[in-house]
C-alpha cells in the first residue's frame, strides 16, 4: 500500500460512485477489485435502484448460454438490430462499445449462478423486435441481477477496499480551487460530510419520479411508472458545475398502463391492459374527443407509441361491451391477470375503470366528449357490418360494440424511463456544455439517458446491459489508475 492509501481515512478515497443501482454497484466493485479506494454512496435505505422494480432485460450477441442453445448470432448483428430499430438515432460511438462488451458482461452474470428465466434467451415482442433471440432476463427480473450483485458486494467487502453508505444522498460535486474534481458533499447521519476523491461517478439513474424537471426537459405530461428514487439528482448535481445534456428529441412513452389507485400521476405496469400486438383486439380506442386516432390492430407497438404523442394529453380510453368482455379470458385478456368478472369488480370502484349502460352515460363518467364517443361507435359499428375499416384499416374487426354494459379504461402514455442525460464521451467522462471534458467526473447508467443507446425508440435489454457493461468497464478503468 502506497504512503497516500496509507495517509486515507473514511472521507478520502480513490473513487466515489454516487448511486448503488444497475450501473454503480459494479462500477463500485470492479474499480475496487482493480485496487481503487472506492465509496459507494446511496440516498435511499436500500440499495439497488431501479432493480427494485424493472424487468431485468439483458441483451448480448454470442453469450455463452445463446451459443449452448444453437442460436448464431454476432455483435455486428445486434449491432444492425439496434441500427435499425432505432432509426439511426442512438450514439452510434457507444453502442458499438456496448454490442463489443455485452456479452462478457452475461456470461459474468451466467458464471456467478445468474438465474436466468428457462425460456431466455428469447425475442421479446413488447417493442420493436431483434430478428434475434438475444434477451436474457431472471425468473424474478430485475431481482435476480441484484442477488448476484448483492453477494458480489458482501464478498468485496471482506477482500477489498470498498465502503458502501446509505441514506447518504450527495448535495455537491466539488472542485479544487483549480476548476479540477475533488469529491463531493454528501449528508449523512445528519449532518453534511466532504469526501475527498480525485474520481466521481455519477450514476444517479433517472428523472421519471420528478414531473417538475420532467415538464422542463421533455415538455410531455407525465404519468410515471418508475423508481420512487428516480428523480434527477444526478441532472441537478451535474448541471451545477456546468455539465452538458444529450438526448434531446428522443422522448418516446411506454404505450399505457392503467392509473394507480390512491397516487395520481403513477401508473401501475403490472396490472396494464394486453398490448394488443400481443393479441388479436376486440376494443377500439379513442381520445379526449371520443375519436379513434389509430389502428387497433397494428402489429408494431413502436408506430403506436408515437401516435400516442400526438393525441391530447396523451390519454386515451379502451372502449368494449360486455360481449367482448366475455371473450377477453386468458390470452385474449384486456387486462393483465384480471378475469372477465374481475375487470367487472373493477368498473367505477378502481380509478380510471367505468361502466355504464349507454354510451354517453360511460362518456360522461369517464371524461370523454359524448356526442364524440356516440359517433365514433356507430361508424365503428357500420364498418364492422361492412367488414372494412375505411379511416384506419384495421383488419380485426370480429364484432359490434352493442351489448351494454359499455366499459372504458383510462389509459396514459407512461414513462418508464427518461431520454435525456448527462452527455459523455466514450470512455464516459462527462462533457460541459462547450462540449469540453470534465475531468475527474463520470456517468454510466439511465444518467446518460436512455437516448443514448436506445435513440427515439426502445430497444430490448439496451438500458439494463449498457448500465451493467458501462459500470463494469468504467470501474476497470478508474481501478488500474491506483493498482
Amino acid at each position: 500500500m502506497n504512503s497516500q492509501r496509507e495517509q486515507a481515512n473514511d472521507t478520502t478515497y480513490d473513487v466515489v460512485v454516487v448511486g448503488a443501482g444497475t450501473a454503480g454497484i459494479p462500477c463500485a466493485l470492479a474499480a475496487a477489485k482493480a485496487g481503487a479506494r472506492v465509496l459507494l454512496l446511496e440516498k435511499d435505505s436500500q440499495i439497488g435502484g431501479t432493480l427494485h422494480v424493472t424487468g431485468g432485460h439483458m441483451a448480448a450477441a454470442g453469450a455463452r448460454r445463446q451459443i449452448e442453445r444453437g442460436i448464431q448470432d454476432t455483435p455486428e448483428q445486434h449491432l444492425e438490430d439496434i441500427r435499425r430499430i432505432s432509426h439511426g438515432t442512438a450514439r452510434d460511438d457507444l453502442i458499438q462499445v456496448l454490442v463489443a462488451n455485452a456479452a462478457d458482461t452475461v456470461d459474468w452474470f451466467d458464471e456467478r449462478g445468474f438465474a436466468f428465466a428457462s425460456e431466455t434467451p428469447r425475442i421479446i415482442y413488447g417493442h420493436e423486435p431483434y430478428r434475434v433471440a438475444r434477451t436474457y432476463y431472471g425468473k424474478d427480473e430485475g431481482l435476480s441481477i441484484l442477488e448476484v450483485l448483492k453477494a458480489e458486494l458482501d464478498q468485496a467487502r471482506t477482500q477489498f477496499d470498498i465502503t458502501v453508505w446509505t441514506n447518504a444522498p450527495v448535495t455537491e460535486i466539488r472542485r479544487n480551487t483549480e476548476g479540477r474534481i475533488c469529491g463531493v458533499s454528501t449528508f449523512r447521519a445528519g449532518e453534511e460530510i466532504d469526501v475527498d476523491a480525485p474520481s466521481v461517478v455519477i450514476a444517479t439513474g433517472g428523472f421519471a419520479s420528478d414531473s417538475e424537471l420532467f415538464e422542463e426537459l421533455e415538455g410531455s405530461p407525465l404519468v410515471s411508472a418508475a423508481s420512487k428514487t428516480s428523480t434527477g439528482d444526478g441532472i441537478h448535481l451535474g448541471r451545477a458545475i456546468g455539465a452538458g445534456l444529450q438526448g434531446r428529441g428522443t422522448y418516446l412513452p411506454s404505450f399505457g398502463g392503467l392509473p394507480d389507485p390512491k397516487r395520481p400521476g403513477r401508473a401501475n405496469w403490472s396490472d396494464r391492459q394486453l398490448l394488443t400486438s400481443e393479441r388479436p383486439p376486440l376494443e377500439i380506442y379513442v381520445n379526449t374527443k371520443g375519436q379513434r386516432w389509430v389502428t387497433e390492430d397494428e402489429p408494431s407497438i413502436d408506430v403506436k407509441e408515437r401516435a400516442l404523442t400526438t393525441i391530447p394529453q396523451q390519454t386515451f380510453w379502451t372502449v368494449f361491451d360486455d360481449a367482448m368482455l366475455d371473450l377477453s379470458t386468458g390470452p385474449n385478456e384486456m387486462v393483465v391477470g384480471c378475469n372477465p368478472d374481475q375487470v367487472r369488480a373493477m368498473a367505477n370502484t378502481r380509478a380510471g375503470v367505468h361502466s355504464a349502460q349507454t354510451l354517453e352515460e360511460l362518456a360522461a363518467m369517464a371524461g370523454i366528449d359524448p356526442q364524440g364517443l356516440v359517433t365514433a361507435v356507430v361508424r365503428y359499428n357500420t364498418q364492422v357490418a361492412r367488414g372494412v375499416d375505411e379511416d384506419f384499416g384495421r383488419k380485426h374487426l370480429p364484432m359490434p360494440i352493442e351489448k351494454s354494459p359499455f366499459y372504458a379504461i383510462r389509459n396514459h402514455a407512461i414513462t418508464l424511463v427518461t431520454f435525456i442525460g448527462l452527455d459523455i464521451d466514450t470512455d464516459f467522462t462527462v462533457r460541459a456544455e462547450n462540449g469540453q471534458r470534465i475531468e475527474g467526473l463520470y456517468a454510466v447508467g439511465e444518467i446518460i439517458g436512455a437516448g443514448a443507446t436506445c435513440g427515439n425508440s426502445f430497444c430490448s435489454g439496451m438500458l439494463v446491459t449498457p448500465a451493467l457493461t458501462f459500470g463494469r468497464l468504467l470501474g476497470e478503468q478508474l481501478g488500474a489508475k491506483f493498482n
